[in-house]
């Protein structure tokens, strides 16, 4: 007798329940249900390489696309390789309110945290 076993696999960039919720009141606020948060990294910032986030209604063939509460983040395929593992989220605080990526892969911050490297 065989078995067949079905595994969810966790999504390789998490989307977190704060991040989703900003997402979907930006969404409402602009009033326009397509746009997503795009995440990219680019070279820069003061360790190397800097995050970016944008919201975007478009999308390359190539986007990783991660849903989370009716929220959607995309990440380009050049930006995936240094966010793979990496987590997605939402603050409000004293310095304001931001996205921020809590990334293992990085082996050094910048004081603000935009800015990593590898």
């Amino acid at each position: 007798m065989s078995a067949v076993v079905e595994t969810v696999m966790p999504d390789p960039i998490v989307l977190t329940d704060n991040a989703a919720n900003k997402v979907n009141q930006l969404m409402e606020d602009e009033d326009n249900k397509s746009l997503r948060l795009r995440v990219y990294v680019t070279g820069g910032g003061c360790s190397g390489f800097q995050y970016g986030f944008k919201f975007d209604d478009q999308l390359a063939d190539d986007d990783t696309r991660v849903k989370r509460q009716g929220a959607e983040m995309v990440v380009d395929s050049l930006s995936y390789q240094y966010l793979v593992g990496a987590e997605v989220d939402y603050e409000e605080g004293l310095e304001g309110s931001r996205f921020l990526v809590k990334n293992p892969n990085a082996t050094a911050t910048c004081g603000c945290g935009s800015s990593f490297s590898i």
